[in-house]
């Protein structure tokens, strides 16, 4: 089966091409700007893998959404309790024999556990019976907080400690779904000899080296989109639609690139958007890298945190550097209104500055690149019978089961009452629903379609953007509400053309995914300074030498609707995209 992790034919993108690391490497062709060679400077590996791969689901993962989900089970269990290793040892023996839906047991770190109980309630149910009676710590511990245990599951389903060690063929290996061992010993030698991270220039040149190093299963959460993808294609092309209208002999020596957001200074304009399982691309630090790749960084921009982080809230917010440096909240709303309550509460207490809520996501777009990765082996066969993919193809999709498809501005105006945190809805895709959140008093609106994730053919946030402050501004409701937006930024000038036209702030997600997983922190704190030092420029290129200078006179958006007028081609963002593949037979 071909791999969905595409080498480039020239094994070249922005300058990009691979050195061969070995006589018997697929990927050679040296000489040119970046090149594999060096020592990564991660300081961590990805894989862990052995001689046999056990195929089918992971443990708690409805495939690759909903991994995180245990934190927003409903039978949450008191914070702190312990696993008990004075309880008698479980043999590996007796764990083998608790293998069917109706005796489930697990180890986890050399823990015994009883999920029986848990299989109905938890989009992994057919996962978790699928590892049944093994050692699942390969595939539970890269991507789940170290405290869900302590949180989530009773004390009385810890069975005990394992008394030695289980057989090799009831060890999960790493979930690595559609790929060979020797698929991962290549990614893994591509890792240990990534590019010096300042040889890198932009972006692009972490997505690339993203989509050669991670696992399939990994790529394909964080690059997929719904449907035909043109909605996540279309966030990108709409900044090629807008053309900057430069003014010359300006003094520029000294640019400031700071502004406020929510009432607090930041160092630049754009920030981290929510990202969920961070720990697929970056297993041992996940979020925590981004934490303090954001907090050493000179200019600090703000972190935003996802409800399905694979670490814990608390970590998180203990990995910031910098007392200096600002955290928001990105909020996904229970069906059970208690648990979001608790939720608001902890916020608050670990000293969070705004809760921001996603309404755009009542169900689960339909990202088929995710989906195809779910079932299959590395052989390329299919992984369960069709009643078994019908049952998980459901539960990959029960992110609807823990996120409120009733969702509603009433309960809004409610979440209002319950914090003194400001609050902001991501997810707004239209003038009409900016103007009703300004009328019910939010601080602000993110301007977003999910990165493409949910309807394909959702407008483009930017052109959205150029409608809606029109109007605010006429409705004299500008300096009521701040209008947030994300999807397809990749470039300074593509930040810059957003505040022109109004944006208080702009969010990146996959761009700082893709540098948290090939460099960890310092990936981070590179594309950071990538995306300042070109932002810096385009404003001195421009004419202007502070963000409350801009605004729409410095861009012709005469084109900006023009979805069939040739625009310049993006040779960077085509050569790093990864179309869907077609299923293989």
């Amino acid at each position: 089966m071909r791999s969905a992790v595409r080498v480039f034919g020239k094994n070249r993108v922005s300058g990009l091409r691979f050195a061969s690391t070995s006589s018997k490497s697929p990927i050679h062709k040296s000489s040119a700007t970046l090149r594999f060679g060096r020592s990564a400077k991660s300081g961590y590996s990805a894989f862990s893998f052995g001689k046999k791969v056990i195929t089918g689901g992971a443990f708690l993962v409805a495939g690759s959404v909903g991994i995180a989900l245990i934190s927003q089970f409903n039978d949450s269990v008191e914070n702190g309790a312990k696993v008990d290793m004075t309880k008698p040892k479980v043999s590996p023996t007796e764990v083998a024999k608790h293998s069917s839906p109706k005796d489930c047991w697990v180890v986890i770190e050399g823990y015994v556990y009883n999920l029986t109980d848990f299989i109905s309630a938890h989009p992994g149910g057919p996962a978790i019976i699928e590892n049944a009676g093994k050692d699942v710590t390969k595939i539970f511990a890269p991507i789940h907080a170290p405290d869900v245990i302590e949180k989530y599951i009773r004390p009385e389903n810890r069975i005990g400690p394992l008394d030695g060690t289980m057989p090799d063929d009831l060890v999960c290996a790493a979930l690595t779904p559609g790929e060979t061992p020797e698929d991962m010993a290549r990614k893994e030698q591509l890792r240990q000899s990534l590019p010096d991270i300042d040889s890198l220039v932009n972006i692009y040149d972490f997505e690339f080296l993203a989509s050669q190093i991670l696992t399939k299963q990994a790529w394909s959460y964080y690059s997929s989109a719904a449907d035909d993808e043109v909605t996540h294609r279309e966030n990108h092309a709409a900044y090629h639609r807008i053309f900057f209208k430069p003014r010359i002999l300006v003094n520029v020596k000294e640019v400031d690139t700071s502004t406020t957001m929510l009432g607090e200074k930041v160092g630049v304009p754009f920030y981290v958007s929510a990202t969920a399982l961070c720990k697929l691309g970056n297993p041992k630090e996940g979020e925590k890298d981004i934490a303090r790749g954001c907090g050493e960084s000179d200019v600090k921009p703000v972190q935003m945190i996802s409800t399905l982080a694979s670490c814990s809230l608390q970590e998180i917010v203990e990995a910031a550097p910098s007392k200096e440096q600002i955290q928001w909240f990105q909020l996904y709303v229970n069906s059970d209104r208690k648990i979001t309550e608790d939720l608001i509460k902890n916020v608050e207490k670990l000293g969070l500055k705004a809760i921001f809520v996603t309404v755009d996501a009542p169900s689960l777009g339909n990202r088929e690149k995710d989906a195809k990765v779910k079932f299959t082996n590395s052989n390329g066969a299919k992984a369960m019978e069709k009643s078994k993919v019908k049952e998980s193809k459901g539960a990959s999709r029960a992110l609807s089961s823990f996120i409120d498809p009733a969702l509603n501005w009433d309960d809004i105006i409610e979440f209002k009452k319950k914090t003194k945190l400001p609050i902001v809805i991501k997810g707004v895709q239209c003038v009409e629903d900016v103007l009703k959140a300004a009328e019910i008093g939010v601080a602000g609106v993110v301007l977003s379609n999910h990165g493409g994730r949910q309807l394909d053919f959702s407008r483009a946030p930017i052109e959205v953007l150029a409608e809606t402050m029109p109007v605010l501004r006429e409705k004299k409701l500008d300096d009521k509400i701040e209008i947030f937006i994300d999807g397809g930024v990749r470039r300074g000038t593509d930040i810059l053309k957003a505040l022109c036209l109004g944006a208080k702030g702009v969010g990146l997600g996959r761009p700082f995914l893709y540098s948290n997983s090939c460099y960890g922190k310092e990936g981070v704190k590179k594309a950071i300074e990538l995306l300042k030092d070109e932002l810096e420029m385009s404003m001195r290129l421009l004419g202007v030498t502070s963000i409350d200078q801009l605004s729409e006179k410095y861009l012709d958006l005469s084109t900006i609707h023009g979805r069939t007028v040739n625009v310049p081609r993006d040779n960077l963002y085509r050569e790093v995209y990864v179309p869907h593949e077609p299923t293989q037979f």
